[in-house]
């Protein structure tokens, strides 16, 4: 079948669209049903924004972990850190801003280098990941980070004095 404008192929009669297909008209009647709802929608007011509290938090996935601190930086939340949060949790000093966090005298932050499982399910440091980690820290992280040794296969914390040297102490 030639070639028409955008279309890539043609329906034979009876014959079912691809999947792409069906999900690009799905996904253009839901942004339609959503515009006109929107302009539809009476305004409310809005919340006040809430505080998020995290006092034990080992991470975890650090896709999981970013869209959660998206959701929090667009909802203006602020974040109390009241104990320790290690690995993929520390992006919430990358994506909150510092004036939407605060530390308490419990506040610990643990850093590492990023790692994929390997052979057996043993860690691989993983240096592209390393490198873009470390790229979501602001600037004070990053030298406290290098300062202490870089982001390595061990665990190094921060909290205390140095950690309420960058942070405002909570209220």
């Amino acid at each position: 079948m030639p070639f028409c404008g955008r279309a890539s192929r043609r329906l034979r009669a009876g014959a079912r669209p691809s999947l792409f297909a069906s999900l690009t008209i799905a996904i253009a009647i839901a942004a339609f049903s959503a515009t006109a709802a929107a302009k539809s929608a009476v305004a409310v007011p809005k919340s006040t924004p809430a505080v998020i509290r995290i006092t034990d938090d080992r991470g975890g996935n650090i896709g999981v972990y970013w869209a959660r601190y998206t959701a929090i930086r667009d909802s203006k939340d602020q974040v109390i850190i009241d104990g320790t949060c290690s690995s993929a949790c520390t992006l919430v000093l990358g994506i909150v801003p510092a004036r939407r966090i605060c530390v308490t005298k419990n506040a610990r932050f643990g850093f590492h280098a990023a790692w994929r499982p390997g052979f057996l399910g043993l860690h691989v440091t993983n240096g592209p990941g390393t490198r873009t980690l470390m790229s979501f820290y602001p600037a004070p992280i990053q030298q406290w980070i290098t300062g202490n040794g870089g982001l390595g296969r061990r665990t190094i914390y921060l909290s205390g004095p140095d950690l309420m040297g960058l942070y405002r102490q909570c209220k």
